[in-house]
C-alpha cells in the first residue's frame, strides 16, 4: 500500500514556481529520504503533504486520503513537529 503518493504536485507563489510537478510514492514500511539544496522546495512539499499549504495544482494522498479534500483524515494519520 502506498502511504504517500503525489502526481504532478505544484505550488506557485506570485508567479514563482516553488514546487514543479513533483511525482513520487512511498510504500508502507519503506524508508524514504527527501534531500535537495536550499530553495529546492522540500519544506513547501512537506507543508502541502501535511495540509498546511494548498497545492496550486496536482494531487497528493496520505494513506489514500486526498490532502485537499480530506485534510481532516490526513491530519488524524500524521505526526508533525515544526521548529
Amino acid at each position: 500500500m502506498k502511504i504517500i503518493e503525489t502526481h504532478e504536485l505544484t505550488k506557485e507563489f506570485n508567479g514563482l514556481v516553488a514546487v514543479d510537478k513533483v511525482t513520487f510514492s512511498v510504500e508502507r514500511g519503506e524508508i524514504f529520504g527527501f534531500l535537495g539544496p536550499n530553495g529546492a522546495g522540500k519544506t513547501t512539499t512537506i507543508k502541502m503533504l501535511t495540509t498546511l499549504l494548498l497545492p496550486t495544482s496536482g494531487t497528493a494522498y496520505i494513506s489514500g486520503f486526498d490532502v485537499v479534500r480530506e485534510a481532516a483524515q490526513v491530519r488524524r494519520r500524521i505526526g508533525l513537529v515544526c521548529l
